[in-house]
């Protein structure tokens, strides 16, 4: 796996491809649904203007994140991504919402106006998903390389878009072989749907990350095992977590042979640091040492009198 300023080049690379695909994806399906009036296609479009945002704010918190601690934020600046997801969930879900109801509308009005240009509609869709299934796979080549989670998250999210662009493809085609345009509606829903989905889900991850809630518990099992493992660690308490952007802070008290020199117990708690963050690079690891607590010595053996 590669860092240092190799890998901020390759991250930067894959978040600057990101904005841009996501800014053609947002001027192509513009045209389209001027030329097609499909709420489908609406609906594919509302989602790349998602993706350009995420897709924004992904690059700015990657070269935001690169800031170290300042006097003012001891802890990073990686809030900031949270606070931009929990805006864009907002205006995802606004965007279902006005989406679902001109459908409703459109369904309960009868046949309504017929879409139109669905060949140039069906372009569209098909170079959408093209230009994403290329990015896709240069972010999951850059998330190989350098395991960042803001490239990983934001190549799930472009995998998630393949389903409205199918399927917005399905309403067109419907409209052009058969002449239904009722298909462009519900297709429209199911893509609203999935759009208040990704907002509730994205919006619940930014909101407990704002309130300092606990990372994943199968990270802090994760930790746990590791530092029970470490070599001179006899124990360890109070073990507390919380996220930040695409960081998790831990922090957590061990217990060390108290007979043993500073040096020596301050190696053994350093050791285990760089442990945890080979295994997972997004940490930022905080170690108290304790002295091992004592055992109480073994009573001696009573002899009864002869």
């Amino acid at each position: 796996m590669v860092t240092g300023p190799h890998a901020r080049r390759l991250n930067l690379s894959a978040g600057a491809a990101s904005v841009a695909v996501a800014l053609l994806l947002v001027v192509l399906k513009a045209w389209a649904l001027s030329e097609t009036q499909a709420l489908s296609v609406a609906a594919t479009l509302a989602d790349s203007g998602l993706d350009l945002l995420v897709s924004a704010s992904g690059l700015a918190a990657i070269a935001y994140a690169a800031r170290p601690p300042d006097e003012d934020h001891a802890f990073g600046h990686g809030s900031a991504e949270d606070l931009a997801a929990l805006g864009q969930a907002l205006f995802l879900l606004g965007a279902a919402g006005a989406i679902t109801a001109l459908a409703l509308y459109r369904l309960a009005s009868g046949p309504g106006t017929p879409l139109q240009e669905e060949g140039r509609g069906i372009t569209v869709m098909l170079v959408s998903i093209a230009l994403t299934l290329a990015l896709v796979a240069w972010q999951r080549h850059v998330a190989r390389r350098t395991g960042n989670r803001v490239v990983q998250a934001d190549s799930l999210h472009y995998v998630g878009d393949l389903l409205p662009n199918l399927g917005a493809i399905a309403a067109l085609w419907a409209s052009a072989r058969f002449g239904v345009s009722g298909v462009d509606s519900v297709v429209a829903l199911i893509a609203a749907a999935v759009l208040a989905s990704g907002a509730v889900r994205i919006g619940r991850g930014a909101w407990d990350a704002l309130m300092d809630r606990r990372a994943d518990p199968d990270l802090i099992a994760k930790v746990e095992r590791i530092v029970a493992a470490h070599p001179g660690i006899a124990g360890h308490h109070d073990l507390r977590t919380r996220t930040a952007g695409g960081r998790v802070f831990v922090d957590f008290h061990v217990e060390i042979d108290g007979s043993l020199t500073l040096a020596e117990a301050h190696e053994i708690a350093a050791s285990l640091k760089r442990r945890l963050l080979s295994e997972h690079g997004g940490l930022d690891v905080l170690i108290h040492m304790d002295p091992a607590r004592s055992r109480p010595a073994a009573p001696a053996p009573s002899h009864a009198p002869r």
